[in-house]
């Protein structure tokens, strides 16, 4: 039987930092004010909580994107107690390190999580953390993910859970050297890690209310897009709101939220969005 969509949905931006965060290790801060908390950033994962009605945790979808090395802590901030599905960007480890964190999760919901990752992802997490995926022959850890292949860019992946369904468009993107993956699901477009989106993924994207897209520092870079590249994508996808992530220590939040337009935001780590589907 056909699950009933969701009507709402909720998203945190667990992290919004850089590879190395912000500060980066050693207290380097950058430009960055160290007085101002908004500056203190977590590696990127992003949380989708889809529901129907009142919102309560307990009763929405829950979907992950990526699993940032800052996890446990980014969970125990959003209160975060169980999760349907995962989604992987790409598995460098700024996106994939903290894996192990969501054991306690597995735990208390007494099941695994369908995961879901492109070809190269999928190799090389599951080489990576073959125990994750597996249990070891002669251990009495349970595994923890089950994995599925992500659909191709173009396609839909659709999550079911207690909030209702959701679908997700796979997006094509270029991160330098590597592939990535962006999503649009509902009104939002997430676009993080990437430096060239392809006009098909762009496309994609144009209608969303709320664009979530990369943008690491003011110069460029080659694997990142950097701020005027992403406000060039804004301009042509013409979200009502764009919220910037992936900072890295060249980007004050002061500095840089009064050079930006009214509807142009940088993320703040544990910013929630809440709207309608």
């Amino acid at each position: 039987m056909t699950q009933a969509k969701t009507t709402h949905l909720r998203v945190t931006i667990l992290g919004c930092g850089s590879s190395g965060g912000v500060p980066r290790v050693g207290g380097e801060w950058g430009a960055c004010d160290p007085d101002d908390p908004r500056n203190y950033r977590t590696r990127c994962s992003l949380l989708v909580e889809a529901y129907q009605g009142t919102y309560s945790h307990e009763t929405s979808t829950v979907i992950l994107i990526d699993t940032s090395p800052d996890l446990r802590t980014q969970f125990l901030a959003a209160k975060v107690s169980h999760v349907d599905a995962l989604l992987y960007t790409h598995d460098h480890a700024d996106q994939s390190h903290g894996i192990d964190d969501l054991r306690a999760i597995v735990y208390h919901q007494r099941k695994r999580i369908p995961t879901f990752m492109d070809a190269v992802t999928r190799e090389n997490l599951v080489r990576r953390f073959s125990y994750i995926f597996e249990t070891p022959p002669g251990s009495h850890y349970p595994a923890l993910l089950d994995a599925h292949d992500m659909p191709l860019p173009g396609q839909t992946l659709t999550v079911q859970g207690p909030g209702g369904a959701l679908d997700f468009q796979i997006l094509a993107q270029n991160h330098g050297e590597i592939d990535s993956l962006g999503f649009r699901f509902g009104p939002v477009a997430y676009c993080n890690d990437c430096k060239i989106l392809p006009q098909a993924s762009l496309e994609a994207c144009k209608g969303a209310d709320l664009f979530i897209v990369d943008a690491l520092r003011h110069t460029p870079h080659p694997s990142h897009a950097h701020l005027e590249l992403s406000l060039e994508w804004i301009a042509e996808i013409q979200p009502k709101r764009a919220i910037l992530t992936n900072m890295h220590i060249d980007l004050d939040y002061t500095a840089l939220a009064a050079s930006l337009p009214e509807h142009i935001v940088p993320a703040v780590d544990g910013m929630v969005v809440e709207m309608a589907v």
